[in-house]
């Protein structure tokens, strides 16, 4: 029977985003069990690590898998982090869309305030059982104690216990347990997860309980922090008309051209009064901008030749330390080099590559293996989508000494470590993932693989020649007998004789084949690109 106006407006109701992912909890990454398992110990220290660095903590971080039967599992994560206030501790974890970095622009690992609370929304659709958290802060000598539920209705916490304990968690901190249906493997798990961590958080220490009774600790390699990223404010060329008319009606700024000056980066006075003059809007007010006149600004504000915005917002890993961890995870490996490109910018928002080559002690028949990073957090699912594997693809393995079929990755016993760090990630969905292959982030990451890559390239070229240098050698030795049997007999001589000069002439050509390799790694160190890469990478540019 159809429906009248009146009967299809009475359906009509608010939706609660609690609800909207209850439904939906695929768009959270909680698509299939041994995902979920990853995605709530990943949450849960993400939210440690942030933390421990915003209150100048080495993070010391302790991860508890318990099987409670074939599919279901009770997690907990401890950290040594400031503790969370008595107050925020039911909202942080009971509703989401709630948090501190969604309207910061700086480097985080989160920012939705959408990720322990959706481990919650999962735990209790999958199980039913509460969300257990203990926190402390320094202040207080007290623990103070939650079981909470999602009112997804309301998208508000659901408190179903409360309680102040006398101790626990050492001077501060917090722990939380939940209880939700997983599998548990260690390929793309907590396990690849927390080893990868480790490698892009140096500075943290991890305990680590597996489901099957094993205990591994991922110690730091620096007892030093990072330096904090700082926040910045948008970029012009990033800026959408949208939030422009937002600004321009929440602004005190009595000007335009002070507006300019004091709501973006890297806008001086004289950068504002460009911008107000190619705009032809010198003497206006910023409430009084009519829409055509902001469109105006816009088109300016995207013309006006401006500098980069601030780098400090930026905290990538550091060549040193990345490097130290590598060599810590793979201390097998022949060769291990780390490269850091400049800071380059996207849509306004600044963003820096991280390359990581680790060559030897891997086998040597399957493709390598590319551990994908964003700002410090390990990218485990949808490598098909990431601008990481769009970028290695595009490379020229061959050049460099690797086998590659067209369109694909490389063979080899070689893994790539590839971070992004920026103030947007602009990842392919709510779950966090993959890395959007926007045009100028392949670009970078293309360029720093092709960077770390060529000393690769000599190293392979070296062990190449070393290797065909030993095979002649030995058929020198192989042979050495009858030859010295044959000249003796020809020339009269003393064959021990014979065989003490010819065993000095092999030694001396051993020592100037070294001394010659030595000498052309000194120069090839020293050589700029060759011709072919000059071209590519001045076409890339």
């Amino acid at each position: 029977m159809a429906k009248t106006a009146e009967e299809m407006a009475k359906e009509q109701k608010e939706i609660s985003v609690s609800e909207f992912f209850e439904k939906n909890k695929h768009l959270l990454g909680f698509d299939n069990p041994t995902k979920a398992l990853l995605m709530a110990v990943k949450e849960a220290c993400d939210n440690s690590l942030d933390a421990c660095q915003d209150a100048g903590v080495l993070p010391d971080i302790a991860v508890k898998i318990k099987s409670l039967s074939e599919e279901k599992f009770r997690i907990t994560v401890q950290d040594n982090g400031p503790g969370i206030v008595k107050e925020q501790i039911p909202r942080i974890f009971g509703k989401l869309l709630y948090g501190s970095k969604f309207h910061k622009r700086q480097q985080n690992r989160g920012q939705q305030g959408i990720g322990i609370s959706a481990v919650l929304l999962y735990s209790q659709l999958t199980t039913g059982s509460p969300f257990r958290v203990w926190s402390k802060i320094a202040s207080s000598k007290k623990v103070n104690y939650y079981e909470l539920f999602i009112n997804t209705l309301k998208n508000e916490p659901d408190i179903v216990k409360e309680n102040i304990l006398e101790d626990g968690l050492g001077e501060h901190g917090v722990k939380i347990e939940m209880e939700l249906i997983g599998r548990y493997r260690k390929a793309q798990g907590p396990d690849d997860y927390l080893r990868q961590t480790s490698i892009s958080n140096p500075f943290a220490k991890i305990t680590y309980h597996a489901p099957d009774d094993t205990k591994v600790i991922f110690q730091r390699s620096s007892n030093e922090l990072p330096k904090p990223p700082k926040e910045i404010k948008p970029h012009p060329y990033g800026v959408e008309f949208g939030i422009l008319l937002r600004m321009l009606g929440l602004t005190k700024s009595k000007t335009l051209q002070s507006f300019l000056s004091n709501e973006f980066s890297s806008v001086g006075s004289e950068t504002a009064k460009e911008i107000c003059k190619t705009a032809r809007l010198l003497d206006k007010k910023p409430q009084e901008l009519t829409r055509e006149e902001i469109e105006k600004l816009l088109n300016a504000m995207q013309k006006v030749k401006i500098q980069r915005p601030p780098l400090d917002c930026l905290s990538p890993i550091g060549k040193k330390e990345l490097e130290k961890d590598l060599k810590k995870e793979y201390p097998n490996a022949e060769l291990i080099v780390v490269e850091t490109r400049e800071p380059a910018v996207y849509r306004g928002s600044p963003f820096q590559i991280e390359i990581g080559i680790v060559y030897g002690g891997l086998p040597q028949d399957q493709q390598i293996e590319i551990v994908r990073i964003a700002n410090r957090v390990p990218l485990l699912y949808q490598a098909g989508a990431c601008a990481t594997i769009e970028a290695a693809k595009d490379v020229d393995w061959k050049r460099y000494g690797l086998q590659q079929s067209a369109n694909s990755l490389p063979f080899g016993p070689l893994v790539l470590v590839i971070h992004m760090c920026s103030t947007w990630v602009p990842f392919v969905s709510e779950s966090k993932e993959a890395i959007a292959p926007y045009p100028e982030i392949v670009k970078e990451i293309k360029l720093a693989i092709q960077e770390t890559s060529r000393e690769l390239s000599r190293f392979l070229s070296g062990k190449r020649r070393a290797g065909a240098e030993k095979r002649r050698m030995q058929i020198f030795e192989r042979y050495a007998s009858p030859v010295i049997e044959a000249v003796s007999k020809l020339t009269e001589g003393d064959a021990k004789k014979i065989e003490k000069k010819f065993m000095e002439l092999l030694s001396n050509r051993s020592k100037l084949n070294e001394f010659a390799k030595q000498e052309s790694t000194e120069e090839k160190e020293n050589e700029n690109n060759t011709p072919g890469e000059q071209k590519e990478e001045k076409e890339e540019e």
